[in-house]
């Protein structure tokens, strides 16, 4: 709405403006400074029942309904204007109960208020407050006719709700005329660059913009789904331009609050449906003479050589002015990607710049893309952080918004989807989140692309099936349909299908040797893990479940092997994307001076999201033989704690080593304590289970040991283990050893009898090639 479209009595004009004036003010407060003030006016009104004798309940009750009404009105104006309309109706219907006390006119009529109150806020484009209030004395009105002639309950009540309906009906056609005359010509809001800076064809005639309300802006950006902290963001940018506004009608000097901004986010989050709503507030305000946005890329601003690059964007900058120029991944106009500078990007840039600078009364600029490449982008040139100082971050959409977009876009399409298939649905997408691959696919794009190819699996299906089809059958998708639909667009995604099966990667643990302990506890994890998942997929609460642990034993007793096992068991139940595990110790956290560490730290663990981190000898990374502190290893132990916490849902570190020193590790940090509270403790190897390594590995390799190798075995694992030496030596590390040093034996001793081997004995290793082993490695 233009500055002259804003003519009002002075009386109302100043309400208004002191009520801008407060909303402003409270809407600047930081979410939690808005709470201490809503308890400070709740303590206040406590205080002041007790100092007048009022009873504490009522006084606090009507307080606390009468904060709720205001911070209703600071937020929703027509919403507390509604309500207030139904408070006077209840009340003025209350008043008749002492007139018609055996009657149900006065219930029936305090009832009429919540439909219409309802319908009146699905009618767009007219006032939903005045709406009701016509609704209500409509039907009051006609209630009170057939009171006086003498009609009955039933017949007055009919009466007053075919009335009440029949004012609905006529404000919905009231809103459909203010539609159709506001929206005439609004087409063209969008117009697609081309090649050469040219608007599409059929962009239309940008010489008579359609009329549009700051309200109207706003309501269509409350009509998307999601965006809470984007909406919030834009809505204090209108405020903010508001309050410019009256500062100048009050007479004060100010400049107008033009700006560009940044849009950071994921793809397929609504940046460029959020770009034409800021177009049009500006344009509501008369910042702006059109509500239109040109849209471009790269292709669009940069030309064939050096000179023809400022030609192209300066056109395609003439295009946008008096509008909104949308730059989407404005990060590939720095394009250096084969170590040269882009003279041609940096011609755009420069170029770009000084135009937003120059026109800044008439243009908006709007860059977009991710939040990485725009950060890297914008350092790039001081020019572009300074002139582009406003960052709006688009937050990817959660599974729930997910589902409500895939039930607006089948309602736009005239379909709809079984009721008994939206849980799995919403199953399906929270698997997406836990993989890590929703802003991957696009969001909401892929949303588009799902609700697409379920109705193609349903036409396919309903076609197939032969006969005549009905209505309702050719409308309707059912859950085979959008599990096939989702099979096929995420089948490109490496594993995402291929993930290992919970039974195969139980049996791989039953399978190693020893470790009964370490078996029970990873089976009592499995157990709990499904047992969270089926509560999850049912809707029943589920208390958070263990991502992070703490493996302790001496080395060799299968640490690594049993994390990949565990990362495995994640994978099968959709807790983690990959079964992949990171082995790091501190050398691959720590860096060379402070605050390479932290980043050094981040780029493993950004290396790890999906999988398992496993950092053995993790008590090294603080290490207490410096002096004043480890405060390198401190960093890093920092940065791991925040990202366990912050990525919880999309990794699992698993911290290891001897418990000693693993106690004292921990003890170091509260933090540690706290999120690595699952402990598995590996104990070491007994004489038996490390003969049975040694014959297992044996076995993998095509070999066996002879009986009175095994005996020689058994007797050497028996000495290592009653001498305390077997851990120092390395568990199952040794028994590898000794079986590889044996079979080497072996074959020195084949090869030195020059005689024709047979199969059995060059697979066979004797009493005589353990012997040989143990010597060597005893260094004899």
């Amino acid at each position: 709405m233009r500055d002259s479209d804003r003519a009002r009595p002075a009386g109302r004009a100043a309400a208004r403006d002191l009520f801008e004036r407060v909303r402003l003010r409270y809407f600047r407060l930081s979410p939690g400074a808005r709470r201490l003030v809503h308890v400070a006016v709740l303590a206040c009104a406590a205080g002041a029942a007790l100092g007048l004798g009022w009873h504490p309940v009522t006084a606090f009750t009507g307080a606390l309904l009468l904060l709720a009404f205001a911070v209703l009105t600071l937020r929703f104006p027509r919403a507390a204007a509604t309500v207030a309309v139904v408070a006077v109706w209840l009340t003025a219907t209350a008043l008749l109960d002492g007139r018609f006390p055996e009657s149900w006119i006065p219930l029936g009529l305090m009832l009429l208020a919540l439909p219409a109150a309802g319908a009146a806020h699905l009618i767009s484009w007219v006032p939903p407050w005045l709406t009701t209030l016509a609704a209500l004395a409509g039907g009051g009105l006609i209630a009170l006719v057939l009171v006086l002639a003498g009609f009955s309950t039933a017949v007055v009540l009919w009466g007053a709700y075919g009335a009440a309906a029949a004012v609905l009906v006529h404000r919905l056609l009231q809103a459909r005329r203010v539609r159709a005359e506001l929206t005439a010509g609004e087409r063209p809001v969008r117009v697609r660059v081309r090649e050469g800076g040219q608007p599409a064809p059929g962009s239309g005639d940008r010489s008579a913009p359609p009329p549009i309300s700051v309200e109207e802006a706003l309501g269509e950006l409350d009509a998307m789904v999601g965006l809470g902290p984007v909406k919030e963001q834009v809505r204090s940018i209108a405020a903010s331009i508001e309050a410019s506004r009256l500062r100048r009608e009050a007479g004060y000097a100010t400049e107008p609050p033009m700006r560009h901004f940044v849009f950071v986010g994921p793809p397929g989050t609504g940046k460029t449906s959020v770009a034409r709503t800021v177009a049009k507030i500006f344009y509501a305000f008369g910042l702006l003479e059109t509500p239109y946005v040109v849209e471009a890329q790269r292709a669009d601003l940069v030309g064939e050589f050096l000179g023809a690059t400022a030609i192209k964007t300066n056109e395609l900058i003439d295009r946008a002015l008096g509008g909104v120029l949308f730059i989407d991944e404005a990060y590939s106009l720095i394009n250096s990607g084969d170590g040269q500078p882009d003279r041609f990007g940096s011609e755009a840039v420069q170029t770009l710049l000084k135009r937003a600078e120059d026109d800044r009364d008439r243009l908006i600029v709007i860059l977009a893309g991710y939040e990485k490449e725009m950060a890297s982008f914008l350092s790039s040139n001081p020019g572009l952080s300074s002139r582009f100082a406003t960052r709006v971050r688009f937050p990817g959409y959660t599974a729930a918004e997910l589902v409500r977009i895939t039930e607006l876009l089948q309602l736009r399409r005239g379909d709809r989807t079984v009721e008994e298939a939206r849980p799995a649905l919403l199953a399906r997408f929270e698997d997406l989140h836990r993989r890590g691959l929703v802003d991957e696919l696009g969001n909401a794009r892929f949303v588009r692309s799902l609700v697409e190819a379920a109705a193609q699996a349903r036409d396919v299906r309903v076609v197939g099936a032969g006969g005549s089809p009905s209505t309702e059958e050719l409308v309707t998708v059912t859950g085979p349909d959008l599990t096939k639909a989702f099979d096929e667009l995420t089948a490109r995604y490496q594993d995402y299908q291929a993930v290992p099966t919970l039974e195969e990667a139980l049996a791989d643990l039953d399978r190693m040797a020893g470790l009964e302990p370490v078996k029970r506890q990873v089976h009592a994890i499995a157990a709990q893990l499904r047992m969270a998942r089926m509560r999850q997929e049912r809707g029943l609460p589920t208390p958070p479940q263990m991502r992070h642990f703490v493996f302790t034993g001496p080395p060799g007793t299968g640490k690594t092997t049993v994390a990949r096992i565990l990362g495995r068991i994640f994978a099968a139940l959709g807790l983690l994307v990959r079964p992949d595990v990171v082995e790091a110790q501190r050398a691959d956290l720590v860096g060379q001076h402070l605050g390479a560490t932290a980043i050094k730290t981040n780029e493993l663990i950004d290396r790890a999201l999906g999988g398992v981190l496993f950092i053995d000898e993790a008590y090294s990374l603080v290490n207490s033989g410096y002096a004043g502190g480890d405060a390198f290893g401190a960093e890093a132990v920092q940065t791991l704690l925040k990202r366990a916490e912050d990525d919880r849902d999309r990794l699992v570190v698993v911290l290891a080593g001897y418990e000693r020193e693993m106690d004292a590790f921990l003890a170091t940090n509260p933090g540690l304590a706290s999120r690595f509270n699952q402990r598995v403790r590996f104990p070491s190897y007994t004489p038996a289970e490390l003969t049975g390594i040694a014959e297992l590995l044996a076995g993998r390799s095509g070999d066996r040991f002879d009986e009175a190798a095994r005996h020689d075995l058994a007797d050497v694992f028996t000495w290592v283990c009653e001498d305390g030496l077997i851990d120092g030596l390395g568990n199952g590390r040794f028994a590898r050893s000794l079986y590889e040093r044996a079979a080497m034996r072996r074959d020195v001793r084949l090869a030195a009898s020059e005689g024709a081997a047979s199969a059995a004995e060059l697979t066979t290793i004797t009493s005589a090639d353990v012997r040989a082993a143990v010597d060597e490695l005893a260094g004899r």
